[in-house]
């Protein structure tokens, strides 16, 4: 566990960092009355995502691996970043979603069917806790693959 030390305290700074981004945008109403916005504006999430990880294997090249790391070694300390983030995936979602804002599916729904993105059972299959338990825990390795492969490449040092 030590070996990996720095990778946990960023994968649980990623977390921590996606409940208050969760609570800041029900704060501001992206989660109610300003639904309509909400994914444009989650979508800025991948700022403090990103700089998360770039710090995560910064950390992890500095002090951990004396000043220089490999590509490898950098993609592998942000998959073990993204392991720690998808592994609490689940009680992340299950935590917005039912103390941050446990309204979210219901207005999602509302806001669906009024726009006719979705007729109400569709809306229903679609915005729900298990929908987005698997959907966000099948996405967090993927993406997390992606934001680790593109900072190793570039933080790589020797």
């Amino acid at each position: 566990m030590g070996k990996f030390k720095t990778e946990i305290k960023w994968g649980i700074i990623f977390v921590l960092t996606t409940l208050i981004w969760n609570f800041l945008e029900k704060s501001l109403g992206f989660h109610g009355e300003n639904i309509a916005q909400h994914a444009v504006v989650s979508n800025f999430f991948m700022i403090p995502a990103f700089f998360i990880y770039v710090l995560g294997i910064r950390e992890k090249r500095e002090k951990d691996l004396g000043g220089t790391m490999t590509f490898k070694q950098g993609f592998i300390a942000g998959m073990i970043i993204t392991l720690v983030v998808t592994v609490f995936t689940p009680l992340t979602q299950y935590l917005v979603s039912t103390v941050i804002t446990p309204d979210y599916f219901q207005n999602k729904i509302d806001y669906s069917v009024e726009i006719e993105t979705y007729t109400q059972e569709e809306a229903e299959n679609v915005f729900n806790l298990q929908s987005y338990m698997v959907q966000s825990t099948l996405l967090a390795p993927a993406i997390g693959a992606v934001t680790s492969l593109l900072i190793a490449l570039f933080m790589k040092k020797s």
